[in-house]
């Protein structure tokens, strides 16, 4: 297959279908639509999943990000607001939103019990709940300890079983408790198989206790690959796959960084197994909904009632193996917006992705830090911001303000620019130039960043601006 042809792979949904470890944040990481029109209650695009007859709405709720409430102090911690979440879970229900997904690692550990009682207060059967054995630190790696984490989220979230069971983030590497670096394979095996928690939940499905069972995927494609193997030898069956896809990573993310894998590839290997697929960052931690700005233009100027986001969740949503598309919707208006674009979802047409496909040569050109602001990096040992770093410089970048040439004429404005901007959006205590190089960061980012490195880099950067003038 064409790696590049996105609608050789598409088949009927280019009709609308009848049928993502301490986030929390308050960023506003997707513009507002234009269209202040609220949704319809009755449209929201459904699809079918192949394997139980689940019904499920096109649109699913990532609680990652959930709304929180104004700190006195920056830090303090974050205290989710309880109101507002049960608030946006009832006008996601009223709508047709019918997916939830959360895990134990998500905002500090707080969102499971939030999503539970906001879920709770309705019908059992009118949701789906999706959570994950987020084991990632190697004291959680016993057997003991792993069954004690799904119990925990049985507890949490208020149900007596789980319908999408999640085997979090594979691929990825790790340290044992005695600080030695382990290879993905190795990681995978210390987490699920040397444990034999893999089985046990298999067992638990068996039981009633999971209705599907399923992984999500970053880092290293051998364990993808190895994982789905064990699917055709019918050693492992896999429900559902969740993955990482988005116009830019369609085709980019192993040019961005040859750690991450094509999402044309994930896509069309569990497509051709008829395993469903569920999507995750569809809009890049925000990066998709903040493009340069004549990209914008050309985008209103196609879709003027649109905002910018929609075209990202418009295309994670158009291939017709994909049965979920999530997004960490912290606001109300995202989730009207999101809400807008779904209810029903207009597939992408083929001028539309040959448009998208140009947007993401051209966004791989600007050469960013390929963050996602997923906050699994956080929190950092020695209080530095690593998202809030990385997002003003991808910002400055996108926004074409990067100071670069001591010659333009531009540039004593843009100096000017980044490193008052970069005081306002991190505050000095958090800045790259208090990072040790610990490297606690690197084994929880998704994106396998060199992290210490590019705070050493960016740090190198601020110093030589402060001293260019």
């Amino acid at each position: 297959m064409d790696r590049r042809n996105f609608f050789k792979i598409l088949g009927g949904a280019t009709v609308a279908s009848s049928a993502v470890l301490t986030a929390c944040k308050g960023k506003n990481a997707q513009e507002t639509t234009a269209s202040q029109q609220e949704p319809p209650t009755d449209k929201m695009t459904m699809r079918k999943n192949p394997g139980n007859g689940d019904n499920v709405s096109i649109l699913g709720y990532g609680m990652m990000r959930l709304p929180v409430l104004p700190k006195k102090k920056d830090t303090d911690p974050d205290v989710i607001d309880q109101e507002m979440v049960n608030k946006q879970i009832d006008y996601a229900l009223e709508h047709g939103v019918n997916y939830y997904d959360t895990s134990p690692a998500y905002c500090q550990g707080k969102s499971e019990a939030a999503t539970g009682t906001a879920l709770s207060r309705h019908p059992r059967d009118k949701y789906f709940v999706a959570t994950k054995l987020s084991n990632f630190a190697p004291e959680t790696w016993s057997r003991e300890a792993s069954q004690e984490m799904f119990h925990e989220s049985l507890k949490n979230l208020k149900v007596d079983y789980i319908d999408y069971l999640l085997l979090h983030a594979i691929g990825g590497t790790s340290r044992n408790l005695d600080g030695e670096n382990l290879d993905s394979e190795e990681t995978f095996n210390a987490r699920y198989m040397d444990n034999g928690i893999l089985d046990w939940l298999v067992e638990q499905k068996k039981e009633g206790k999971i209705r599907n069972l399923g992984f999500s995927y970053h880092g290293d494609v051998d364990i993808f690959d190895m994982l789905l193997s064990w699917h055709d030898e019918g050693r492992y069956h896999w429900d559902f796959v969740q993955i990482e896809l988005n116009y830019l990573d369609w085709d980019y993310a192993n040019e961005i960084n040859s750690f991450n894998t094509d999402a044309s590839y994930l896509y069309a290997e569990l497509e051709k197994r008829g395993i469903p697929a569920i999507i995750m960052e569809p809009l890049l931690g925000g990066r998709l909904a903040k493009v340069p700005d004549p990209v914008v233009a050309k985008m209103k100027s196609k879709r003027p009632e649109d905002s910018v986001a929609s075209w990202a969740f418009r295309f994670a949503g158009t291939p017709k193996g994909v049965l979920c598309v999530l997004s960490g919707m912290t606001y109300m208006e995202h989730l009207r917006d999101n809400i807008r674009t779904y209810a029903p979802l207009q597939p992408i047409t083929k001028e539309e992705n040959d448009f998208l496909m140009k947007v993401a040569k051209d966004i791989y050109d600007l050469k960013t830090i390929p963050c996602n602001e997923c906050n699994y990096c956080m929190p950092c040992p020695y209080g530095i911001n690593i998202p809030a770093i990385f997002s003003h410089y991808n910002k400055m970048i996108q926004e074409g303000n990067m100071p670069h040439d001591r010659e333009s004429a531009e540039y004593r404005r843009q100096r000017r620019n980044y490193l008052i901007g970069y005081d306002r959006s991190v505050p000095k205590i958090r800045q790259a130039d208090h990072c040790i190089g610990c490297g606690e960061c690197m084994s929880h980012c998704p994106q396998r960043i060199n992290i210490p490195s590019e705070m050493q880099r960016l740090d190198q950067f601020v110093e030589e601006l402060k001293r260019s003038i």
